[in-house]
């Protein structure tokens, strides 16, 4: 999509939504979704403050320092410059002050009737939205500092976070970006049953084989199937697994062997610009047969996942798309009721997208209140656990992709028992 088709669409979004504008702000990268949204090349070297005001209609504002004028060239618009903090802020009141003036009333001239523009006085405070979350809600979308937000309301404006427009402009993804997370999620199910593999191979050869030697060699797989990642695969046994986020010590780590439960989490996209990540997690037991404990409690996050995923296809097929909150909370239902609520100790899933935690709604009405409805062409994780300390856990994750009238599990098949790894 070209700049001005971008900024034209999002002027239609921001109609839609009953806003004035959407200011955009940026200190040496400390929005990076302004970067992300704007198609700024984030090469460029920046060190002074710059502003982007898109309105609801019109032509956009850049407000830059004298001394880095082409900062914004790659986005259309007229541009205000600035020296001192003082030409900043009147710069700043003048680019808001022009959206008041696009409101207008009718009044009676002489028998007829025309328009006028209101004055400041009589009008209601210009609404823009920036990123900003109230309370610090959805962290995601808090990147504007207080002392920012402060001076933009100074300025008469009100602020409303960005949360639905950043979803809208970051979240949603083209079929190019559909098909590079179906193929990262297809590389993945491939190495998760080599991954079991080798380590059935090592446990009969009878060498040792540690939980970092498997972190180790998914990464390896990972990177030859022409993939990256952010950061290194999780692998853990037993007790280590009732550690969502555990990582295993590059020396001392713990000797995979018989009778061991095998947690791995593993996450990673193609390399191409613009390609999606794939995130999935699989259990398996160094045995035959996964003991019954490990059994029943893989039965009961496997119940609750499936109940989310449920509802979340059957609102969509309905054509009603619910809020991240709300699949939370069908998901989190099925653990409580079998008497684990205090042992899910993170949200249901999260968005997806060029990171692995993206700006799109979470399934979350745990961690935040997540009240942003899930959109067309967005994905997010669905993975519940159940975390035993001393024991062991259990996790189970699928990715969700949204289209207009379904929601598709992508990465199949779903896991629908422990792998037996020493099966014969």
């Amino acid at each position: 999509m070209q700049a001005a088709d971008r900024i034209a669409a999002i002027q239609q979004a921001l109609r839609e939504a009953e806003l004035d504008g959407w200011l955009f702000y940026d200190f040496r990268g400390s929005d990076p979704l302004a970067a992300r949204i704007l198609k700024l090349d984030p090469a460029r070297h920046m060190t002074r403050r710059w502003y982007y005001l898109i309105p609801a209609q019109g032509t956009p504002t850049k407000i830059l320092h004298k001394i880095e004028p082409h900062s914004l060239d790659e986005v259309p618009g007229e541009s205000r410059l600035y020296l001192s903090w003082q030409e900043q802020h009147e710069c700043l009141r003048q680019a808001l002050a022009s959206l008041g003036r696009q409101s207008r009333k009718p009044v009676r001239v002489w028998g007829s009737w025309t328009s006028e523009p209101i004055s400041r006085a009589a009008q209601a405070p210009v609404k823009i939205a920036m990123q900003y979350s109230p309370m610090n809600a959805i962290p995601y979308i808090s990147r504007v500092d207080a002392g920012t937000i402060e001076l933009v309301r100074s300025l008469g404006a009100e602020v409303v976070t960005s949360a639905d427009l950043v979803q809208r402009f970051e979240a949603v993804w083209t079929k190019d970006q559909y098909a590079s997370h179906c193929e990262a999620a297809a590389k993945l199910r491939q190495i998760v049953d080599e991954a079991f593999a080798r380590v059935r191979e090592e446990t009969v050869r009878g060498a040792p084989f540690t939980e970092c030697d498997l972190q180790q060699d998914i990464l390896a797989r990972i990177t030859a199937r022409g993939m990256h990642t952010y950061a290194l695969p999780i692998a853990a046994i037993n007790a280590h697994a009732a550690d969502p986020h555990y990582s295993p010590p590059e020396h001392g780590s713990s000797p995979i062997r018989r009778g061991d439960l095998v947690l791995i989490d593993l996450w990673a996209k193609n390399t191409a610009p613009g390609s999606m990540y794939g995130d999935i997690t699989w259990t398996g037991y160094v045995g035959e047969t996964a003991p019954a404990r490990h059994a029943e409690i893989f039965a009961i996050v496997a119940s609750a996942r499936d109940a989310a995923i449920a509802f979340v296809q059957r609102e969509v097929r309905a054509g009603r798309f619910p809020q991240g909150g709300d699949v939370d909370d069908v998901c989190r239902r099925m653990i409580r009721q079998a008497g684990y609520e205090d042992r899910f100790i993170h949200r249901t899933g999260h968005s997806i997208g060029e990171e692995v935690h993206g700006n799109g709604a979470n399934i979350d009405n745990l961690e935040t209140r997540d009240g942003r409805r899930l959109l067309p062409h967005t994905c997010f994780s669905i993975e519940p656990g159940i975390y035993l300390p001393g024991e062991f856990g259990i996790r189970s994750e699928v990715d969700v992709y949204l289209t207009e009238t379904d929601a598709l599990v992508t990465g199949v098949p779903i896991q629908t028992a422990i792998v037996p790894i020493l099966a014969t």
